[in-house]
């Protein structure tokens, strides 16, 4: 397994977009060295608006969990010194990725970090799987599962297992001691069929 070091997260928010106004309402993060999972951070915020109720019901988290939690800013500023300059990996990124642009653009010690997309690498590696929602893949890959769905933490967790598991089957199917987050970033991009001639590629630059 490899030694690279990254962090997870997952965001839970007011609604599907940051251009159409939504804030998050809670983060959780998963610091990963070494095949493990080392670290961790949570914290509601209050995103200065109401909650939708159908997302209070999806996820649990009502008005009343966030009017006292601490503004958006002031957590994103503690999570950008949590995560450093480490690769960022969530489960369809594409989602997570425009939060955490929109409320870490102010902060000016931030440095771009890589993001990483787990149901990316799924859809390639695991492409016999129902779907490749998170709950899908935590029960056919026999994953870990620590408390409930579409909470930050936890979801952050169980993709941190996923990602896990998704470095030891790269290793695994093309004989590789190492899977750094170099080449899942290629493979994230890559087709299912062209896979092998990515690993390929990637060796040879590496060399």
């Amino acid at each position: 397994m490899t030694s690279q070091q990254y962090a997870v997260l997952d965001f839970e928010t007011t609604g599907m977009s940051p251009a159409q106004g939504a804030r998050p309402t809670e983060i959780g993060v998963v610091r990963v060295r070494g095949g493990q999972i080392v670290d961790r951070y949570q914290s509601l915020m209050n995103p200065g608006m109401p909650i939708p109720y159908d997302i209070q019901v999806f996820t649990g988290i009502t008005d009343a969990m966030v009017r006292r939690a601490p503004p958006v800013r002031d957590v994103m500023a503690q999570v950008v010194h949590f995560v450093g300059g480490d690769p960022i990996v969530a489960h369809n990124a594409a989602f997570d990725r425009k939060f955490w642009a929109q409320e870490t653009a102010s902060l000016s010690d931030h440095a771009p970090n890589r993001f990483l997309c787990s149901l990316l690498l799924a859809r390639r590696l695991f492409p016999a799987t129902p779907n490749h929602k998170l709950e899908t893949l935590v029960s056919a890959l026999d994953l870990p599962s620590v408390g409930r769905f579409h909470r930050a933490l936890a979801d952050a967790e169980c993709t941190a297992h996923l990602f896990i598991r998704l470095q030891e089957e790269v290793q695994q199917a093309f004989d590789l001691d190492d899977c750094d987050c170099g080449l899942l970033e290629k493979l994230q991009a890559t087709s299912k069929h062209q896979l092998a001639r990515c690993v390929e590629r990637h060796l040879a630059t590496v060399d």
